[in-house]
């Protein structure tokens, strides 16, 4: 156990310091590389939860996944969809700069995970048969992406070419996502189906034991309550009281991956942190942890969300255009432009995401498919109190790649009771 607590403190940048006063904002070091795609993944991933989040309940996604599948889909667009996608989507870099970034995450998180985690990120094209596309677009895609091409008959089965996508998608999530694609999500007139799968599996480096599980209240928006399997741990973990919340960092074996928990401070105050949700603010809030004992109730949940269709989201998120019948211009992936009959544009972009947390460790997995169609169709000098983080209600987590700070999965838990 000492030897695990070192390797923490080592993992957040040195010695156990006490706990600090609240945050307060101060300058961060300039981004490049790996670190800015990482910012821009996460400010995509808050401006999706910025869109997702007036739904009631527990919400769950990997914005990691959604942003692959569309950067994907991004390489064939060109003109004004092309820039409005890249404005949704916060590329800030370069086309070639933006696909090599993601290519290097995802052998950097395959490579490690099979060490100590398991890890899938996997990418596929599902393509007419006797259609075919630009040999650019399919080599980009498959140099970057490792994206595999894949032919199906949707004018003829176009249903059998759902089930066989949706096969492919639960084959690669050990079965967790499944019906990807509902039924009536393709049809005779789509031409490409483009894919993208995160799978996660990670045991905690220090783990809750069983026996201290109890079923406790768990305070619901609203004031009612449900009984919830509270584990609880007194370790020493990553920690911040800043204002208005309470934030832990608990590390997956391996240091790669971790799950960022950010618990108001009030019962009924989630409303206002999800106002105070940045890419910058998740940053600051990492920087200026420190890792200390920390009295640690968290509940035990499984959940599956979606498959939700964020065609609406994206549009409103800069990317209108993408979805225009007459006006949408891919032909950087078919040579075919508006009006031509033959142009595509996207029919839908289906997003499913599975979490489930216990004493144990996590189990994630998300799938994102886009379907296209042809247009047709800071220390007091005494140690303090041990801070206690009582996730009692509703809490935000992200679970995130440690050393560029890119979150791969976002979620809301409002009742941990429920699956779904």
């Amino acid at each position: 156990m000492g030897d695990h607590r070192t390797w923490l403190r080592s993992l957040f940048g040195g010695k156990e310091k006490p706990a600090p006063a609240p945050a307060v904002p101060q300058a961060l070091p300039p981004l490049d590389g790996p670190e800015l795609f990482a910012e821009d993944n996460n400010d995509f991933a808050l401006a999706m939860y910025g869109q997702l989040r007036q739904r009631p309940g527990t919400l769950f996604f990997s914005p990691f996944s959604i942003r692959t599948a569309l950067a994907m889909t991004r390489a064939g667009a060109k003109g004004d969809t092309a820039a409005q996608m890249s404005v949704a989507l916060r590329f800030s870099t370069t086309d070639d700069t933006q696909h090599a970034s993601v290519a290097g995450l995802m052998q950097r998180l395959t490579a490690a995970g099979g060490r100590k985690y398991e890890i899938t990120v996997a990418n596929s094209l599902w393509g007419q048969e006797g259609v075919p596309l630009q040999p650019g677009f399919i080599d980009l895609i498959t140099r970057h992406y490792g994206g595999t091409m894949n032919l199906v008959d949707f004018r003829r089965a176009a249903d059998a070419g759902r089930v066989t996508i949706n096969d492919w998608v639960e084959g690669r999530t050990k079965q967790k996502v499944q019906g990807l694609i509902p039924a009536g999500g393709v049809d005779a007139e789509t031409r490409l189906v483009l894919v993208n799968v995160v799978y996660f599996k990670g045991t905690w480096v220090l783990k809750f034991r069983k026996a201290a599980t109890r079923d406790e209240p768990f305070y619901l928006d609203g004031g009612d309550t449900v009984r919830a399997p509270l584990m609880h741990q007194q370790e020493e973990m990553g920690y911040l009281h800043a204002a208005g919340y309470q934030a832990v960092d608990l590390v997956y074996r391996g240091g790669d991956l971790s799950m960022l928990v950010l618990l108001p401070d009030r019962k009924e105050g989630l409303d206002d942190l999800e106002r105070t949700l940045s890419a910058r603010m998740l940053r600051e809030c990492v920087a200026q942890m420190h890792v200390r004992e920390v009295k640690l109730f968290l509940p035990r949940f499984r959940i599956t969300w979606g498959a939700a269709n964020l065609s609406s989201q994206l549009a409103a998120m800069g990317m209108p255009l993408a979805f225009s019948r007459t006006q949408a211009d891919f032909s950087g992936i078919n040579g075919h432009e508006p009006p031509d009959e033959d142009a595509l544009f996207i029919t839908a972009v289906y997003h499913k995401a599975f979490a489930e947390v216990d004493e144990e460790g996590t189990e994630a997995a998300a799938a994102t498919a886009v379907v296209m169609a042809r247009a047709m169709a800071r220390p007091p000098s005494t140690p303090p109190p041990v801070p206690i983080v009582r996730a009692d209600h509703p809490f935000l987590f992200a679970i995130r790649d440690r050393k560029s700070g890119a979150i791969l999965f976002f979620g809301r838990i409002a009742d941990p009771t429920r699956e779904s």
